[in-house]
């Protein structure tokens, strides 16, 4: 008896949450598949454009390089700052976690704008590089696909640091212990007890910035160039520019599509890797 009370109150609460989602996430979303598929009447033209055009090719592929790249040059960054954290004694740890979670406090419009005068051709960058090469090369960033994962790993890295210092933080110490007991060294250590522990870390970060990183509008649009084109600022330019209404559509569910394809495969390795242990 008390269960079902529990139960039905557990549901009670739910209910607000899930009202929330079927209007804000549910509604918009069948909106926009609704509009892919009709166009007076119902149509596939905005799919078998997308599928069809070499633009799109184009900017699917720099989608999923710029992805990746930004998401591997986090999932880099953010284990060594997560391992230097894990290391730490608890009671230190909080100022550092601060700083990790300064990216959080500043709109990613005003980062995406600061890094236009740091990477730029009279930005900290070019200055460093002319000093330390003696005012032989002045790299002018902006523009490019560096300017772009640079911008975009800045706010991807605490999304990866917070789940991979969870996992290290959380892993028994006597077992790094007994291993140094038997003579293993600490590349040893790392790659048969601190990695593969710290894997379902590992994988959550990967999913978080894949997914947000899949996704990005403005900073491809400030830090990029044409050929840096992602399929957001595609999306935005059929929305604002042609009006087609329809292929932008189907773009933004090629690309919803895309991004679950990627999260299931990532999940079915981290499995296969679960079933193995």
């Amino acid at each position: 008896m008390n269960y079902t009370l529990n139960l039905k109150a557990v549901v009670a609460m739910l209910l607000p949450l899930y009202g929330l989602l079927a209007v804000f996430f549910l509604w918009p979303l069948g909106v926009v598949g609704w509009s892919s598929v009709y166009e007076h009447a119902f149509t596939l033209r905005g799919y078998e454009q997308a599928l069809s055009s070499t633009l799109i090719h184009r900017v699917l592929g720099n989608t999923v390089i710029i992805s990746v790249l930004a998401t591997a040059t986090s999932l880099v960054l953010g284990y060594i700052v997560a391992l230097h954290l894990a290391r730490m004694p608890a009671g230190k740890r909080a100022p550092y976690l601060v700083m990790v979670m300064l990216p959080f406090w500043t709109s990613i419009l005003v980062k995406s704008y600061a890094f236009t005068v740091v990477l730029g051709s009279a930005g900290i960058v070019a200055k460093l590089a002319g000093w330390l090469s003696g005012d032989a090369w002045h790299p002018d960033l902006m523009f490019s696909r560096t300017s772009v994962v640079i911008g975009m790993t800045n706010y991807l890295l605490p999304f990866m640091v917070l789940p991979i210092l969870a996992s290290l933080t959380t892993q028994n110490r006597n077992l790094k212990s007994a291993a140094e007991l038997m003579g293993a060294g600490p590349a040893m250590i790392f790659t048969r007890i601190t990695l593969p522990l710290s894997m379902p870390g590992v994988v959550a970060g990967v999913l978080m910035c894949l997914t947000l990183s899949m996704g990005m509008y403005i900073t491809p649009a400030l830090l990029g160039g044409p050929r840096d084109m992602m399929l957001a600022n595609l999306i935005d330019f059929y929305t604002r520019q042609t009006l087609d209404w329809t292929l932008a559509a189907a773009i933004a569910m090629m690309l919803l599509v895309l991004s679950g394809a990627l999260i299931g495969m990532l999940g079915r390795v981290q499995h296969g890797k679960e079933a193995l242990v």
